[in-house]
């Protein structure tokens, strides 16, 4: 293992570039011809991940490796040349980067057993799942590394690590069962820890039917120093294996979780234009503050780049059809619709993004109707009038205070988890 971890830490370049150099000579280096690397999108541009690749690439390009670089896009829509000069600069030519196209780019390497499945989510599903990864991987890589950030996740507690490998370059069934695992088994008993359901299926996966494939990882820890005002990398891990991971989440469990002493009542998110523009990624707003917020609290979601709810047309298809009203009338139509059953994935991402009628979830979005947003099971809030009164210029990330109203402001739901301590187990 490789590290430069701790709570206090700024590992800024050219220190950064020596770190992703040693990773490098570690894992092959000169001796290096053909390298895959697997970085997020666009949509974790707080990771660093796009400036290790750029670093990554530069340094390989040097000793002669032929490298290609496959943002690891899972469900999201494939990236355009803004969106990918945005994340890794202008110093790779563009067709280094291939798409992954996670219903049609990939193979099956094996099948997890049901019996595994019921064992991990004490009996509440026990279906084989099909292990399903893009083609690419297995075409003659000495190296392939996975590179993103471990931050606190909805579906298996703890983001990055194998799941980059199972869901960031996933096939359609390994994608939609793990999510809907992660459902059905709870998501607040899984948020911001490392041992999980969803985990353990990642893991095995990746332990059972990838072990021939060349993988390593580079994990980030990031947090955003608001005095500063900019993200700081607090841990870098290279190599691989459990203890990598395990080492960057209990760092991550330091610095991206907000514990408070008592619930919210108003929450506000702003959700920036540039990353959220569906509420299958803005939904985030939802997913990292339902254990902070009071019972009948609000949560205001600011979205100016809100377009539509999947990032797939199907996606967004049975988003609109369904709409986001809880667990029991999510399953109620998972068990009478084979469509639902077929997009487990989706079913998931309902039943996330649902308050279960326990706090309102009003919604502001730049380009969606009233008559959208309502039908899907959200309140309307029209964007220009809630963003004069909740100014995400003005406002400060914690508590405010807006015209003798206590507010709590987040500018980004996607760094972390925010909970009430009586909501969260702190059993790791």
């Amino acid at each position: 293992m490789i590290k430069q971890a701790g709570v206090k830490l700024d590992i800024q370049s050219p220190e950064l570039e020596q770190l992703v150099l040693q990773a490098l000579e570690t894992f092959g280096g000169r001796t290096l011809r053909r390298v895959l690397l697997l970085p997020p999108d666009h949509t974790r541009l707080n990771s660093m991940a796009g400036p290790i690749t750029a670093i990554a690439y530069r340094l390989l390009s040097g000793w002669g490796a032929k490298t290609d670089i496959m943002p690891a896009l899972g469900t999201h829509a494939p990236m355009g040349e803004a969106e990918l000069r945005l994340m890794f600069g202008d110093s790779i030519p563009l067709e280094c980067f291939l798409p992954h196209d996670w219903r049609k780019d990939v193979v099956s390497r094996g099948v997890i057993p049901g019996d595994k499945l019921r064992e991990w989510s004490d009996g509440r599903v026990d279906y084989d799942v099909n292990i399903e990864v893009n083609k690419r991987l297995f075409s003659g890589y000495d190296l392939i590394l996975s590179i993103g950030q471990v931050v606190p996740h909805e579906v298996v507690g703890m983001a990055n690590y194998t799941k980059n490998v199972l869901v960031g370059v996933g096939g359609a069934e390994t994608i939609n069962k793990s999510h809907f695992l992660g459902a059905v088994c709870n998501m607040e008993k899984a948020l911001g820890h490392a041992d999980t359901p969803v985990r353990r299926l990642f893991n095995y996966g990746v332990s059972t039917f990838l072990s021939g494939l060349p993988i390593q990882y580079i994990l980030t820890v990031m947090e955003r120093d608001h005095a500063a005002g900019r993200m700081k990398m607090r841990g870098f891990y290279a190599g691989k294996g459990d203890s990598l991971f395990q080492e960057a989440c209990q760092l991550c469990r330091k610095v991206n979780i907000t514990l408070l002493d008592e619930p919210l009542t108003k929450v506000v998110v702003w959700l920036d234009p540039e990353e959220f523009r569906s509420t299958w990624l803005g939904n985030k707003a939802i997913y990292r503050t339902r254990m902070a917020i009071a019972d009948a609290g609000e949560l205001v979601v600011l979205a100016p780049g809100l377009k539509e709810f999947g990032e797939d047309r199907e996606i967004d298809r049975l988003v609109r059809h369904y709409g986001y009203k809880g667990t029991p009338y999510t399953l109620r139509c998972v068990a009478e619709n084979l469509e639902l059953r077929n997009n487990l994935s989706a079913a998931a991402h309902l039943i996330h993004g649902s308050s279960e009628d326990r706090f309102g979830i009003t919604y502001c979005p730049g380009y969606l109707s009233r008559t959208e947003i309502e039908s899907v099971g959200y309140r309307y809030g029209d964007l220009k009038t809630l963003m004069a009164q909740y100014n995400p210029q003005t406002l400060s990330d914690g508590m405010n205070e807006v015209e003798g109203e206590r507010v709590f402001f987040i500018s980004n739901p996607a760094l972390g988890l925010w909970s009430f301590r009586g909501n969260f187990s702190d059993r790791e």
